[in-house]
């Protein structure tokens, strides 16, 4: 390559001035000039790969012994026989990690914290490791990778109610971990992913959210039982001192594996042109011009509209069969006028908060494959979601939600483009001019919503004196409604579930003041027929529009409630169907049953506490409480959509009689025991599983809960896991 030795020269000559990160990204785009060309690596490009710290890219083919000996030195064992060889910044933390020491790191997206995770457990095997992630996709993609390192050796547990082994690895969402806080004893190492949703960034519009009271709720109660504490987060600049961070050491770590590139398209833009109009043909222009993957980040749902609309005008199809069949699988199962059965026969997926976990994992798997998408369309679900990057990200917006984009969450979202040993430059394109660089100090406290809830004496020594009389009047109120000792009671029975102190009120008055219709109502409720329900429904909506914002009727929120009872009997087609009459979408019924499975379940634990209390110890709501908190599907088969198997698929499982997933008091360890002695290729005889998409999903599905070591029953599963 000409010039070669000049662009070495030049780097080294940054490192001689101490100047090593502009050394290091000067070095990952020659090395990229180098990959895309198919030059291997000379001796001095090795040196100076190891002197700037990147020793996993030293080719030891072509390395001199030095560089060999330091690739050596620097390998690990990340668990079930995978040796990976580590850069210089994840030695230092795991390093100190095995040393004892309680860190809290905040490092690049591309930085490789997997890595260290994994070698930690692999090294020091400790008894009881807790992972605290922030949303369910993240929970899946944690499980399937330590599950097939580890399951030999651990449990790995990521539901509730699952009896503990003599080893545990538990991974999951701050709301299901507050459910094993009693049955933990002792937790050897805590670590916590994302840590900066506990707090408020300074700078940003990143606040406390409906989520946040639970997460540090976690943090606070299970790192009481930790001998040691890992946080990990992006961007951070500065922690604030915090009860929940005492004794820990912070540290900033600015060293990047990839390099991004922007490429400032809104900078083009003519003032005399419409600018949305501008960023349509820029967007076409970008995705029709390159080979690489591409994310393209919108503000919203109505943004993935908007773009994905005009991105079916200018894209050719893909004419990739498993494709093909994907999108007539989507037409089947989730109706005709589904756009994203129109989207992936061009190669285009979406991903946002509101799909069926199942649904968005099999997407996330085909980005990922050569042969699978080529575009992703996502709105901030995607850097909050899971770990997939790409060669392209395309920042459609500077707005997240209908709030301007702040500088903290726009550096995750460009942190998306390149991946080590694939793109070592990733290419931004930005159609909107960015948010102004700020400083990121993060600051953790105990917000309003938590403080009116929580017991005092489980916070020994963190709370100030100001909080605690917050506590102590909150207390105070609510036994006024409930009687002397009343609250404290109340909000031990409902534990994580808990509503905000106004909800509650609310509910004590309405059960007081109509405790004969309340009463009725409830008893109605544990009926099997929905029609029967009506009357107590109909009593919670205005409960329910104060937990969550609600754009529909009353009449129709009910209507849909008893509709979606059938979700097990009936496909989303024929539900739709059945409540014609509102013209609902399937992006409607992800909607609402995100709303009914979350929301309206932890209003509805909240009503069964209280009314056993005020009306009387008969009543009792617990086995409707199940249904809606399944979305009126099998437990079990609710369970195995986290797991990556539609629920469409379970039906055909179930009907083929090969495996029962209606079992009553079924666990899912159990079920999962159940598909491991059968194996994929006997499910997929016995439930006809014939096309190709069935069977890659299939595949993907036992891909998560197989070991390492284990082959997957079928040939041809290497290509599709």
């Amino acid at each position: 390559m000409e010039g070669l030795f000049e662009r070495c020269k030049e780097i080294n000559a940054l490192l001689t001035q101490n100047k090593e990160q502009q050394a290091r990204d000067s070095l990952i785009i020659l090395l990229q000039e180098l990959k895309d060309k198919k030059i291997k690596y000379t001796p001095l490009i090795n040196h100076l790969i190891r002197e700037v710290g990147l020793y996993p890219y030293i080719d030891e083919e072509t390395a001199d012994w030095q560089e060999r000996f330091v690739c050596e030195a620097f390998k690990v064992d990340s668990g079930g026989d995978n040796v990976v060889t580590l850069h210089r910044e994840q030695s230092a933390v795991l390093k100190a990690l095995l040393n004892g020491e309680d860190l809290a790191i905040s490092a690049p997206t591309s930085f490789g914290k997997s890595f260290i995770i994994d070698a930690f457990i692999e090294i020091k095997r400790p008894d009881i490791v807790v992972i605290i992630v922030p949303t369910l996709a993240l929970t899946d993609e944690t499980r399937r990778r330590l599950y097939k390192k580890f399951s030999r050796i651990y449990k790995v547990i990521t539901t509730t109610g699952v009896e503990l082994g003599e080893k545990n690895l538990f991974i999951f969402p701050q709301e299901r971990a507050l459910q094993y806080v009693s049955e933990i004893e002792h937790i050897d190492l805590l670590i916590v992913d994302e840590f900066y949703k506990a707090g408020k960034i300074q700078g940003t519009t990143i606040s406390a959210d409906e989520r946040t009271p639970q997460l540090i709720e976690a943090i606070s109660r299970l790192g009481k039982k930790a001998s040691q504490k890992y946080f990990l987060a992006p961007n951070i600049s500065h922690l604030k001192n915090n009860p929940l961070t005492t004794g820990m050491r912070f540290e900033k770590i600015d060293f990047n594996t990839v390099y991004t590139q922007l490429i400032r398209e809104y900078q083009n833009f003519s003032e005399d042109e419409d600018c949305e109009e501008q960023k349509h043909k820029s967007l076409e222009r970008i995705l029709l011009s390159t080979e690489h993957k591409s994310i393209v980040y919108v503000q919203s749902h109505s943004g993935i509209r908007l773009v994905t609309e005009r991105m079916l005008g200018f894209l050719s199809d893909s004419n990739k069969p498993l494709l093909d069949e994907f999108s007539l699988w989507l037409k089947e199962h989730y109706g005709a006028n589904y756009k994203l059965s129109d989207l992936v026969k061009k190669g285009v997926g979406v991903h946002c908060g509101q799909l069926h976990r199942s649904l968005a994992q099999i997407q996330i798997k085909l980005f990922e494959r050569e042969d699978g998408l080529q575009n992703l369309v996502s709105t901030s679900s995607l850097i909050e979601g899971v770990n997939t990057s790409a060669g392209n990200v395309i920042v459609w917006s500077k707005k997240i939600s209908n709030r301007n984009l702040d500088y903290f969450t726009y550096k995750n979202i460009v942190g998306r483009s390149g991946r080590m040993f694939k793109h070592f430059v990733g290419n931004v394109f930005l159609l909107e001019q960015p948010p102004v660089e700020t400083f990121s100090s993060l600051e953790l406290d105990y917000p309003e919503s938590l403080l009116e809830r929580i017991d005092p004496e489980d916070y020994s020594g963190e709370l100030t004196r100001e909080q605690f009389d917050k506590i102590k009047k909150h207390e105070i109120e609510m036994d006024q409604l409930l009687g002397e000792g009343g609250y404290r009671q109340v909000i031990k029975e409902i534990g994580s579930q808990s509503v905000s102190k106004l909800v509650l009120s609310n509910i004590i008055r309405g059960i007081k003041q109509n405790s004969h219709n309340w009463r009725k109502g409830l008893m109605w409720l544990v009926t099997p027929k929905p029609e029967n329900w009506r009357s107590a429904l109909f009593l919670m909506m205005p409960l329910l529009r104060q937990v969550k914002r609600l754009d529909v009727s009353y009449t129709q929120m009910v209507d849909v409630i008893q509709g979606f009872s059938h979700n097990w009997g009936k496909s989303i087609p024929e539900l739709l169907q059945g409540l014609s009459k509102y013209n609902l979408s399937v992006e409607d019924y992800f909607d609402l049953e995100k709303l009914l499975s979350f929301n309206f379940v932890s209003l509805l634990h909240n009503v069964n506490v209280l009314a056993k209390r005020i009306i009387g110890s008969d009543i009792d709501i617990s086995s409707f409480i199940v249904k809606v908190s399944n979305a009126f599907l099998p437990p079990l088969v609710f369970e195995l959509e986290e797991y990556g198997l539609p629920r469409m698929m379970s039906r055909k499982i179930q009907a083929s009689g090969i495996i029962d997933l209606e079992r009553e008091g079924g666990t899912i360890n159990e079920i999962i025991e159940e598909f491991q002695d059968l194996g994929a290729e006997q499910i997929m005889n016995a439930c006809h599983f014939s096309s190709e998409i069935e069977q890659f999903i299939l595949y993907h599905f036992f891909d998560g809960i197989t070991p390492s070591s284990t082959p997957l029953s079928n040939d041809k599963a290497e290509g599709h896991s």
